[in-house]
């Protein structure tokens, strides 16, 4: 709601949902939204509205999405979009029947630095990518799965992997591009939970280089930390939650005249954020295109969850694109059944 406030200028929020009527009043009246509907049938049927943001419990997402978009809405939904790749279909069904476009929310996508660092790597001015370390070291305590449905695969639809470590994950596979195959392992170490709260993976991109994963949430340091070596420069950023350039580093390699994708204008730095990416939601639906982190965007993470679960439980490597109709990983990111 901040985002949009920042951005009321371009978008103004009209009708607000939720099926808790106490939670519904008490958000309206922070927020001044005086259009309240305890269902998502009844909102879309009264209000029809441009774009449906999705800000609910993880097993809710695909039915939610699925409802707007045959509605004739844009929907911009929080990670993980859904969970799994039939639902992601059905998600992709709706939205070829609709003409309308589904996006889910990988703010770090959104941000200079991030943008000129793929720039830079799709342009191989820095050489080929060769390794790559991506690590989501966070802490949650045991309090923090008191919330009926977290830490369960039937409403959270997984662990650390697909509540915290989706994101530095999204942008390494945006940065590295396609992932070939991956071998990982996933745990429940310390928290009394059933999903994973651990988990570590190897990444064998297309191109050739390798990566490592870690997501914890078992971390009392914690830290965001990407670095990806390049055969002239070595980049990394340090953050929480969120960064902007001052978050990034370079290095270039020894004797190499690397230039600096980070060496821009101060005034031309966009943090990472909710309201760049909502931002440029905004122009994709002006331009009637779609947009960023949706259809086969969007589609890779979720295939690679998938896969790292599915590594994780037979303890195989498992390729990109070998998770099809009929394997359990097929219908649940974790291989959950029932």
């Amino acid at each position: 709601m901040r985002a949009l406030g920042r951005l009321r200028d371009r978008v103004e929020v009209v009708a607000l949902v939720d099926t808790d009527p106490s939670r519904l009043e008490a958000f309206g009246n922070e927020f001044g939204i005086g259009r309240r509907y305890p269902s998502i049938e009844q909102m879309l049927q009264a209000e029809s509205p441009d774009l449906v943001h999705i800000c609910t419990p993880p097993w809710t997402h695909t039915e939610l999405v699925v409802r707007s978009l045959e509605a004739g809405a844009w929907v911009l939904c929080e990670k993980p979009l859904c969970g799994s790749l039939a639902e992601f279909d059905r998600i992709s069904a709706a939205e070829e029947s609709s003409g309308k476009y589904c996006s889910t929310v990988f703010q770090w996508r959104f941000g200079t630095a991030a943008q000129q660092v793929r720039r830079a790597i799709a342009s191989c001015e820095l050489g080929r990518p060769l390794v790559a370390v991506c690590n989501t070291t966070w802490y949650r305590d045991q309090g923090y799965y008191s919330v009926p449905w977290r830490g369960k695969w039937a409403t959270e639809l997984g662990g650390v992997t697909v509540g915290h470590g989706i994101h530095l994950m999204d942008l390494l596979l945006w940065l590295m591009g396609e992932w070939q195959e991956v071998t990982a392992v996933a745990d429940t170490l310390d928290r009394q939970i059933e999903v994973d709260d651990v988990s570590m993976a190897i990444v064998r991109f297309e191109g050739g280089a390798l990566g490592s994963i870690v997501n914890s949430v078992l971390s009392p340091r914690q830290e965001s930390y990407l670095r990806l070596d390049l055969q002239a420069a070595t980049l990394e950023v340090r953050a929480l939650y969120g960064y902007s350039r001052d978050n990034w580093s370079f290095t270039p390699a020894p004797e190499r005249d690397a230039p600096n994708p980070l060496d821009y204008p101060a005034e031309q730095d966009v943090p990472s954020s909710h309201e760049a990416q909502i931002a440029a939601l905004l122009d994709s639906m002006e331009r009637g295109e779609r947009p960023l982190v949706s259809g086969r965007e969007a589609r890779r993470i979720i295939e690679f969850m998938s896969a790292l679960y599915k590594s994780a439980a037979t303890r195989q490597p498992v390729a990109r694109g070998s998770i099809a109709e009929g394997d359990p990983f097929y219908h649940h990111l974790a291989g959950k059944v029932g």
